[in-house]
């Protein structure tokens, strides 16, 4: 697999799609450094679409269940993977949701520059409260009135996000999202408020999970998920979730489905419990089959 190394993601000139197996070192808008690969296409008509994966919290890009979506989904799509902050290779520390927008951006971004005009983005967990706020914050061209009137609705909707043309999905997958945050409902979420905001916490992350993660508190709080949900359309939004989720009952993709109307189509799996580690083959094929009829 070859190695790139990527500064700021160039303009994004037409190209044919690139049909290799790649590793790249990208850089978000606040200079942070994200790893991230990238596995074309096996099939025979997913050339035009990118699926970029967005890992739940202490995942990355060689982790068992994210590999396992690479394989079903390349055989619709080409498919990017990238280490959130703090996670895995990439540089910087673990922000749980806010500044991990900038490199959800920087990954689609990338796929675009491969070649493919059309991506579409699938979130697990903390990836699923990102690639909402992400769909919510990066507008398509065109989208609201010219590029310039877009780029001023992304900064206006969150002025610490920068817009970044071609950063934009087409289509947006939700997996056992949040829709509020500071949820500490359940017995697992109430551990997971203790790694993130306790010293001794923060040290069973780094050394128990290999996640580093930033120390200061949310300043602003950024967009919920629920509140971004209502932004996504005009893009096509699915919503999965399981209904024996230890982390988040059903009330959350509840609320996340009535907040986007429409555009969102909500599928609640039975027997299904959290995020990428318990999304079958039979899930994801039906995944990837959505994304490509979208």
């Amino acid at each position: 697999m070859s190695s790139v190394s990527e500064g700021r993601i160039p303009d994004f000139a037409v190209r044919s799609v690139t049909r290799v197996p790649l590793r790249a070192a990208l850089r978000a808008d606040d200079g942070t450094w994200i790893e991230a690969v990238y596995d074309p296409c096996t099939g025979d008509d997913g050339g035009e679409t990118a699926i970029v994966v967005a890992h739940g919290f202490t995942g990355s890009v060689d982790r068992p269940a994210v590999r396992r979506a690479v394989r079903t989904f390349s055989r619709y799509a080409a498919v990017v993977t990238f280490s959130f902050r703090g996670h895995g290779r990439s540089g910087g520390f673990s922000t749980v949701g806010d500044r991990e927008v900038l490199d959800l951006a920087a990954a689609v971004g990338w796929a675009r520059s491969l070649g493919h005009r059309r991506v579409v983005t699938v979130g697990f967990s903390m990836g699923g409260s990102v690639v909402l706020r992400h769909g919510a914050l990066y507008a398509a061209p065109g989208a609201d009135d010219g590029d310039a009137g877009a780029d001023r609705d992304v900064a206006e909707r969150e002025g610490r996000t920068g817009a970044r043309t071609g950063a934009h999905a087409d289509a947006v997958v939700s997996v056992s999202a949040p829709a509020r945050w500071y949820y500490r409902g359940t017995a697992p979420m109430r551990r997971l408020h203790w790694m993130v905001t306790r010293p001794a916490g923060r040290l069973v992350g780094r050394y128990g999970f290999r996640t580093r993660i930033h120390r200061e508190a949310w300043d602003p709080v950024p967009l919920s998920p629920v509140e971004a949900a209502a932004l996504i359309a005009p893009a096509p939004l699915l919503l999965v979730h399981g209904d024996r989720d230890p982390y988040f009952p059903l009330d959350h993709p509840r609320m996340l489905a009535a907040a986007a109307g429409d555009a969102a189509e909500l599928w609640l799996e039975r027997g299904m419990g959290h995020a990428e580690n318990a999304a079958d083959e039979s899930l994801l094929t039906r995944i990837a089959d959505w994304v490509v009829r979208r």
